[in-house]
């Protein structure tokens, strides 16, 4: 589950939000796993059966997956590219839990979402940032992407209210 409280993070739908995108691009196994501290320490390339898993919670670790071509990092996959830039824009002191959801949610934000998600109108949401996170359904990356019904379907497990 998102660290973040609903209050900070703009409501309930808006921690389901989180806790959906995580469960598309980490996985419910790999988020069940205790080590994984929530996919707070998931590193791009990990599987259930072989994490890669970063130390602590210093900084964004930018290592380089060369199969994937990535350095995703996190709950939210987050690549190092950008990390700088929100770090100093949003005054992150690290890469800790909290940061990591303050990251997505300024993304959601940037791209539009973020009002859709707290009014219940999770596809357009999904919609809005496809291009964000590759398991997204259109996302176009090449990579597996989830149904959305799979994604509705997290979505109110995680307590999200649809419109």
């Amino acid at each position: 589950m998102a660290r973040i409280t609903a209050d900070k993070a703009g409501g309930e739908n808006v921690i389901a939000f989180l806790d959906t995108i995580a469960f598309s691009e980490i996985g419910k196994a790999m988020l069940a796993d205790a080590s994984t501290d929530d996919g707070y320490r998931v590193l791009v390339g990990s599987t259930p059966n072989k994490l890669i898993l970063m130390r602590d919670y210093s900084d964004h670790p930018n290592i380089y997956y060369k199969p994937l071509n990535s350095t995703a990092a996190g709950r939210y996959q987050i690549l190092y590219r950008y990390w700088p830039h929100y770090k100093a824009k949003l005054n992150l002191q690290d890469f800790g839990p909290i940061n990591q959801d303050l990251y997505a949610i300024q993304q959601l934000k940037e791209q539009g979402a973020y009002r859709h998600i707290q009014s219940g109108h999770f596809e357009e949401a999904i919609y809005k940032c496809r291009n964000i996170w590759a398991s997204l359904p259109g996302a176009g990356y090449g990579q597996p992407e989830h149904r959305m019904e799979n994604l509705v379907a997290a979505y109110k497990q995680a307590g999200g209210s649809l419109a």
